[in-house]
């Protein structure tokens, strides 16, 4: 059974569709179009109708590319800019009239876990103990503590993402000490007097964690992070995104993304481990089980 995912995030809109082979998700096809959707939000929290209107167009052209791989289900979800967004029912009537899929608006706490769900079933030796995930994107970042057996326990969600910050402070290219300091201090008020307990395993998904493994390698800790930060304040981003293999646009995001990680990094006391799986794997897993599918 092969199974779709359109998921519409704060900065792009992906595709993944794949198929059960040997326990796991083989992949069949990622796509992905950077329609930053919370920068285009107004000042009263709509999507203007330029928007709406590339965001329909990109996942009309993902659920063709989909069925032409002969995808039998295609479940499309979005996230925290459409969850704030006022004309959130507009947005979802434009897609399903013209690209034909409902789009479910995810709550945090199912955003959180579903996350959850794709980053542990990727895991090659997953431990018995907690394991947290974090998925940093572009409006705002989840926490899931939870363990194989049990699933999540715990989640929490914060309204800070690598876009938001990016928009909000780093206008420099590259960003400046200063407007890094800026942010550095935004993340920390934000996860002031946050704890959660230290788990035996830490792993980093979505846009900005999959990008810093081309960047710094598949472990992020204070060297690597830093390291990391290092090239992006001294280096404009076409040139980051050249020696890299990455777009532009997603350089520019990545000093927010990266300070987000870092911090929750340091409240868990555990380095984080790049995930290869993540929101889009949970929603497939979740499709074929519930079509009878067991790993």
């Amino acid at each position: 059974m092969i199974c779709g995912c359109i998921d519409i995030g704060s900065n792009t809109t992906r595709l993944l569709v794949a198929e059960p082979a040997d326990g796991r998700l083989r992949e069949l096809m990622r796509q992905r179009a950077f329609t930053r959707i919370a920068k285009g939000l107004r000042r009263d929290d709509t999507i203007p109708p330029k928007k709406i209107a590339e965001v329909v167009e990109v996942v009309a052209t993902q659920v063709r590319l989909a069925r032409e791989l002969g995808t039998e289900t295609i479940r499309a979800v979005a996230t925290a800019a459409i969850r704030e967004a006022s004309n959130q029912l507009e947005f979802t009537r434009a897609i399903a009239e013209r690209a034909g899929v409902e789009v479910e608006v995810l709550s945090d706490e199912e955003e959180a876990r579903l996350a959850f769900v794709g980053a542990t079933s990727a895991l090659d030796h997953p431990p018995d103990g907690d394991i947290a995930v974090i998925d940093v994107g572009g409006s705002s970042s989840e926490i899931a503590i939870g363990t194989i057996a049990d699933g999540v326990r715990a989640s929490s969600s914060f309204r800070i993402g690598s876009g938001f910050l990016a928009d909000a402070y780093l206008h420099g290219d590259p960003p400046t000490i200063e407007q890094l300091a800026h942010v550095r201090a935004h993340v920390g008020g934000v996860f002031e007097g946050f704890t959660l307990p230290t788990p035996e395993l830490a792993v980093a998904v979505g846009g900005s964690s999959t990008s810093l493994r081309r960047l710094v390698g598949g472990v992020l800790d204070h060297e690597t992070l830093e390291r990391g930060l290092r090239i992006l304040a001294t280096t404009p981003s076409d040139e980051v995104a050249r020696a890299f293999e990455m777009e532009a646009e997603r350089v520019r995001l990545l000093p927010g993304g990266m300070l987000v990680l870092e911090e929750i990094s340091d409240r868990l006391e555990r380095p984080l481990l790049i995930g290869r799986g993540g929101l889009r794997e949970g929603v497939i897993l979740e499709m074929l089980i519930a079509a009878g599918w067991s790993a």
